[in-house]
């Protein structure tokens, strides 16, 4: 086995196709997307004592969503801290210990829930399974950008799109085995996490298992790397232990978490913010939702969810989009789009709302999904044009502490300041236009450490000598076997 998963291994021979590889990082991203499609199992998970309903010794919705919040720190954090492992051992190890963590977290938070123990449920899924997120989902960024010189943007987005579509695959799936789980006596959540761990498992094992590397200098046929270049796209290569002390580093990280932060409340959100902003609107009556009668209701949550669900594609389209957009009109000038026109969406939004013009304001959000996706999928290639590609896996998997702190920085500004607002005797229909405004801020804020972002000062960059030195421990000057 350890052969198997060695580096030298995976060292792709003359005339290997590099479109097999996408495919690969698809199989464990559209796995571990499966994240954003959790909160199907809340509501079942309420009532997993009381079978139909809530009953004593019940958890709370907000109790168990806290394993989401769990994942997505541990995402970033592994993601950190395995970044650099990652470089020296290869993708396919990581993919491996990703389909282990993420698949086993199902299982353990399988036990959790047959014995109902929080505890269990949490360290499954949320931190195990989180190890397993981050290690899976920065597995093939430095793998594609290897492979794809010539397409940096598109290459990251194909892999990363998987990562927004995981929950659609996944939430309707769970849903399905769910209700085929279903007894008496089990609300089926117990039985669905194992077989989607083991979905899972096997869908990742061969993902892993498809991984190729390129063989040292390899360049795509009838390519040469442009001329002249941008001054914000390099040809040289930072170290790791260097790059997170440059200031370009840190204006990456508050760009990444200034967009994710904005777009992953909204999506926190989703469906409870349309219905709530014009209720009996949704389907053509008058009222708030806390007027509509219970089978008016049933409609407008319907709707709701099929915004979500809208919402989630467009994230998926932006990812690809956006992101092979930048091979041509440049990174830095695709996150002033995302942040220029972001921000002019969500001040838009409250107009919207308060002229009751549903069409305008799923628009809004739509358009915003797309940047939100986007500016995950076109980072990686924005920390290769600075910092170049040999330690790409491990700079991202550091950046993407970012994510961690807007997967509490979004959601708690929404969730509270909706609470807040509510509180104080806002109309819910209205409860949502501060939020709207303080995320635009976000974005501002990002706008400017965006056009901070500078070519890396030339004393970061590693010599020729220290190069082929860092080649020479990550193995890849190894041949195929």
């Amino acid at each position: 086995m350890a052969g198997l998963l060695a580096k030298e291994r995976i060292i792709a021979g003359p005339g290997f196709n590099r479109w097999l590889v996408p495919p690969a990082a698809l199989a464990i991203h559209l796995s571990i997307g499966m994240a954003y499609g959790l909160s199907v199992f809340w509501l079942p998970l309420s009532r997993a004592i009381g079978i139909t309903q809530p009953a004593p010794g019940d958890w709370k919705v907000s109790t168990v969503a806290w394993t989401f919040t769990f994942g997505i720190v541990f995402l970033g954090l592994s993601a950190a801290v395995f970044g650099r492992w990652l470089e020296r051992v290869g993708p396919r190890k990581a993919g491996v210990a990703a389909a282990f963590c993420w698949g086993g977290g199902f299982m353990i938070s399988a036990l959790g829930v047959y014995v109902h123990n929080i505890a269990l449920l949490w360290l499954g899924i949320g931190i195990i399974g989180g190890c397993g997120l981050g290690l899976g989902y920065i597995s093939p960024v430095s793998t594609l950008i290897k492979w794809f010189p010539d397409k940096r943007g598109m290459a990251t987005g194909m892999a990363i799109m998987g990562f927004g579509g995981g929950a659609m695959i996944g939430s309707p799936l769970a849903n399905i085995l769910i209700n085929h789980y279903a007894t008496p006596m089990s609300v089926g959540v117990w039985e669905t996490f194992v077989t989607m761990g083991a979905i899972y498992f096997v869908t990742m094992l061969c993902g892993a298992f498809g991984y190729r590397l390129p063989a040292p200098e390899w360049k795509p046929a009838s390519w040469t790397p442009p001329v002249t270049q941008s001054a914000l796209i390099t040809t040289r290569h930072v170290h790791v232990s260097q790059a997170w002390r440059t200031p370009q580093f840190w204006f990456l990280w508050v760009v990444l978490c200034m967009n994710v932060s904005a777009g992953i409340g909204v999506i926190n959100m989703a469906s409870p913010m349309i219905q709530e902003v014009f209720g009996g609107k949704l389907i053509g009556v008058a009222g708030a939702l806390k007027d509509l009668l219970a089978d008016q209701r049933v409609q407008v949550a319907t709707i709701g969810a099929g915004f979500a669900a809208l919402l989630s594609l467009f994230n998926i389209a932006g990812r690809f989009f956006w992101a092979s957009l930048s091979d041509y009109i440049g990174r830095k000038p695709t996150y002033f789009i995302f942040f220029a026109f972001g921000t002019v969406l969500y001040a838009t939004a409250p107009f919207a709302g308060k002229i009751g013009n549903v069409a305008l304001f799923a628009g809004i959000f739509c358009v915003i999904l797309t940047m939100y996706g986007g500016g995950f999928a076109t980072i990686p290639a924005y920390l290769a044009d600075l910092f170049g590609t040999q330690h790409v896996g491990a700079i991202h998997g550091r950046l993407l502490t970012a994510w961690s702190v807007a997967g509490v920085l979004g959601p708690v500004l929404v969730n509270y300041l909706r609470e807040y607002q509510l509180g104080h005797g806002v109309p819910a229909a209205s409860a949502y236009n501060t939020t709207m405004y303080i995320l635009a801020g976000l974005l501002v804020i990002g706008f400017f450490a965006n056009l901070a972002v500078k070519p890396v000062a030339d004393g970061r960059y590693m010599s020729d000598a220290q190069l082929a030195d860092e080649r020479r421990l990550a193995h890849e000057a190894g041949g195929a076997r």
